[in-house]
């Protein structure tokens, strides 16, 4: 959600940044419906006022005994009643099209984010680890022998239809330890507070994260009207709705694992080898709720927590900044960690790590009350990846595969595996 005020002010800026990410021009329309708006509040302003004078001097005419000022009066009264009536109605409906309007404009990026079209325009800022150089053609996840007997897509198409995945055995092991070694890392390690919320929730709790109104068909909705999350940054982002923080309780950091649903509407045909893409997965997630000032230091602090995981892991990765045409609706700034997938010869996204200023703070009426005194401010808001599961789990299959269809873990699981150290290309743990 945008500030009508900081529009006003500098129109063509705000046009100017919704260029960057390819978006029509907008002020002007808003500017036209806010000042209707403002001309129905004072209008009605106006008649209450006029209202209140009528309604005071009906007492003296009644006094004075003038039968006829008194009717007279006591019609203008009741004509300015339904005038107050009618114009706040007015006013109520045209701040009601305002904020549906803004719900559907992104958020503006920052000045130091690159511009450009799409992901060929993101630029590389850091990369990790050295590919592993195999001695034999490496496989996807899917096709590496002893994940077969744990991984399978005919079963949970069965029960579900495509995009789904079944698995059993190890390698359902090995995915829950790594979202047990997330979440261990997260809280003992980078200070982050466990939190298990729910999956489902309201539209509203969903509009203030900017899922709705504009993604609704990327998501799944019950017949009864609650969402289900695609990811727990909405239900960790709006433990903060409508408070007033003390400056002191700031920044609170939260990490979840939980269910995620994606219905993967604009994605048609695209990834649908494996479990690269699915309609439900399991991600760790981060959030923080910051003061402005220290908004762009906890992106980078999040960003090294996510790309920490990788590293203890084992896992190459490289980490690439969006470019204007590439970020989501609702960030300022964002920065992708892609891990390397030999089976795909190529870097695939694990993680996205953004900074949404208080473009979800608007929308969810979260502020702080700063320690020196004023006026309640907009907190800023952080979300990020720590990470994908499912993804991390492609990642440490096809990086740690062998020859003879075995795959050798990352030590850093090891302690979540009762000591084994090796899925065997029998499917078993050794």
């Amino acid at each position: 959600m945008h500030d009508i005020r900081a529009i006003r002010e500098n129109p063509d800026a705000f046009d100017a940044a919704l260029a960057r990410r390819g978006e029509p021009p907008v002020a002007a329309e808003l500017l036209a419906l806010d000042e209707r708006r403002r001309a129905a509040i004072t209008a009605a302003e106006e008649a209450k006022a006029a209202q209140n004078r009528a309604a005071k001097a009906i007492g003296a005419a009644k006094a004075k005994g003038d039968e006829e000022e008194f009717e007279r009066l006591r019609a203008e009264v009741a004509a300015k009643k339904d005038e107050v009536q009618r114009l706040q109605a007015e006013a109520k409906a045209l701040d009601a099209e305002l904020h549906e309007r803004m719900l559907w404009i992104p958020n503006l990026p920052a000045e130091d984010v690159p511009d450009g079209a799409d992901e060929s325009d993101n630029v590389e800022i850091h990369r990790w680890g050295e590919p592993r150089s195999f001695d034999f053609q490496p496989l996807e996840h899917f096709e590496i022998e002893g994940v077969k007997p744990g991984m399978d897509f005919e079963t949970a198409a069965k029960l579900s239809g495509a995009r789904f995945v079944l698995l059993s055995g190890a390698v359902a092991r090995i995915h829950r330890a790594l979202a047990q070694f997330m979440l261990d890392t997260h809280i003992q390690e980078n200070g982050l507070t466990e939190v298990n919320g729910p999956v489902l929730v309201l539209p509203e709790i969903m509009e203030g994260t900017g899922q709705l109104p504009k993604f609704a068909e990327d998501s799944y909705r019950t017949t009864d009207d609650w969402w289900l999350i695609p990811t727990s940054e909405v239900t960790l982002t709006n433990i903060v709705r409508d408070h007033i923080i003390e400056e002191s309780y700031l920044p609170r950091r939260y990490t979840a694992h939980s269910l995620c649903f994606r219905s993967e509407a604009g994605s048609a045909g695209k990834d649908t080898r494996g479990m690269l893409r699915q309609h439900q997965f399991e991600k760790v997630e981060m959030v923080s709720i910051t003061r402005p000032d220290e908004s762009d230091a906890e992106q980078k602090r999040m960003l090294r927590c996510a790309e920490g995981i990788l590293e203890t892991l084992g896992i190459p990765y490289r980490t690439v900044v969006l470019c204007t045409g590439d970020m989501g609706f609702g960030a300022r700034r964002t920065y992708d960690i892609e891990a390397w997938l030999p089976g795909q010869n190529t870097y695939r996204e694990i993680s996205s790590v953004s900074t949404c200023g208080d473009f979800q703070a608007r929308r969810m009426n979260a502020r702080f009350r700063p320690a020196g005194g004023g006026k309640p401010e907009f907190v800023h808001t952080l979300n990020g990846s720590g990470l994908a599961v499912g993804r991390c789990l492609i990642a440490v299959l096809e990086n740690g595969q062998n020859a003879d269809g075995s795959v050798t873990l990352p030590e850093a699981l090891v302690p979540y595996m009762g000591g084994k150290r090796t899925l065997t290309a029998e499917g078993e743990l050794m």
